[in-house]
């Protein structure tokens, strides 16, 4: 008998033809192939169930009902924790954290109590299927797939049963709970969609730093020079050719000791010179300086930096998802996702023929799906 001529599982070998056509092979209590089922094949069936502890001795089993629902009173714990967490805590406060560092203590804190109640629940239930749970291994012969009616309410009964022993009715610690522990991490899931993620901008991005200095609880919206971006200095309006642009912010706005990047993150601005006889609204040539004008270089779709310029079409493109605004027509989109046009910052020169503001922005900068006016 060569190889060809037989089959080989389990240590038996089977010649081909002795059951049919083809080999077969015998895995697990089944038959594969295609010669055929052994007239002679019992199932092996289960091995002999072993009781667990927890089965034989009561003591056992309230102690894995303690551990259980102690792991679900932690999960409780860490929902709470979260909770307080998210209103309690300021978002720039930072902590220590050896090993790490220095970071944001907000954002630890969630992320610690979040594993807290997502581990809590887990390893409950892992624990009480382990322990208390019944684990018996029946074998169910197949059967018609509409069951005969004492069947269906057997099952009805086993179910009942189930709830029995599970310990789901005799230990209400566990019940009481795993119901607050469930419950209650919906609440991290839900909270952050109804506080939308954060605080809303309110007129955050209706003032920047183009209003100046605040005096009385009011904004001077003074005149302010416009300078290079880093470099810092002066522009002339001699110095801005056509065709050319300009990266610049409000002086004084670099000097500052705290909160530049968002401060900067709002007042960016790009200056370019066209033609006046190319520039189609009054108002951006009552806004702009012999066809100098500035508009806000955050783009109304997202918040990411417009930075490519089009020379010959006048367009300013928003490398994020390409939208794209007409500087000769007020920056208006005219394609891409974003809904609003560019933001124009009102520009005039001095004395000394350097480029200032005539005021802040008129209207809100940054994403158009903010609120735009006070909260």
């Amino acid at each position: 008998m060569n190889e060809q001529d037989s089959h080989s599982t389990r240590g038996e070998v089977i010649p081909t033809g002795e059951f049919g056509s083809g080999a077969v092979r015998l895995d697990e209590g089944h038959v594969v192939g295609d010669g055929g089922i052994p007239e002679r094949f019992e199932n092996p069936g289960f091995a002999p169930h072993v009781q667990r502890g927890t089965d034989l001795d009561e003591g056992a089993a309230k102690r894995a009902e303690r551990v259980v629902g102690g792991l679900f009173l932690i999960s409780i714990l860490g929902t709470l924790g979260f909770i307080i967490a998210y209103f309690a805590i300021d978002e720039q406060a930072t902590m220590f954290v050896p090993g790490i560092g220095r970071t944001n203590a907000l954002h630890l804190v969630l992320g610690v109590t979040m594993a807290a109640s997502l581990l809590g629940i887990g390893f409950g239930a892992v624990q009480w299927a382990k322990a208390l749970m019944p684990d018996d291994e029946e074998v169910e012969e197949r059967h018609p797939m509409r069951s005969a009616d004492e069947h269906r309410d057997g099952f009805v009964k086993i179910l009942g049963d189930g709830a029995e022993t599970s310990h789901l009715t005799r230990r209400p610690f566990i019940k009481y709970a795993m119901g607050g522990a469930l419950g209650l991490f919906a609440v991290p899931v839900v909270l952050p969609l109804i506080g939308g993620l954060g605080p809303m901008p309110g007129d955050d991005l209706s003032v920047s730093f183009w209003n100046g200095e605040q005096e009385d609880g009011t904004y001077l919206n003074a005149p302010m020079r416009l300078v290079r971006d880093p470099q810092n200095t002066p522009i002339k309006a001699s110095d801005v050719t056509i065709g050319s642009v300009f990266h610049v912010l409000p002086e004084g706005l670099l000097d500052l000791e705290h909160h530049v990047l968002e401060e900067k993150a709002k007042a960016a601005v790009l200056v370019m010179r066209l033609d006046p006889d190319d520039i189609v609204s009054q108002k951006e040539k009552d806004w702009g300086h012999q066809g100098i004008v500035a508009y806000s270089k955050i783009c109304t779709h997202v918040g990411c930096p417009v930075g490519l310029y089009e020379q010959q079409t006048h367009h300013l493109l928003c490398p994020c998802h390409q939208s794209t605004f007409d500087v000769t027509q007020d920056c208006k989109v005219i394609f891409g996702p974003a809904k609003r046009a560019l933001p124009q910052l009102p520009i005039t020169v001095d004395d000394e023929g350097y480029l200032i503001s005539k005021g802040p922005f008129k209207e809100a900068v940054g994403p158009s799906f903010w609120e735009r006016g006070s909260a």
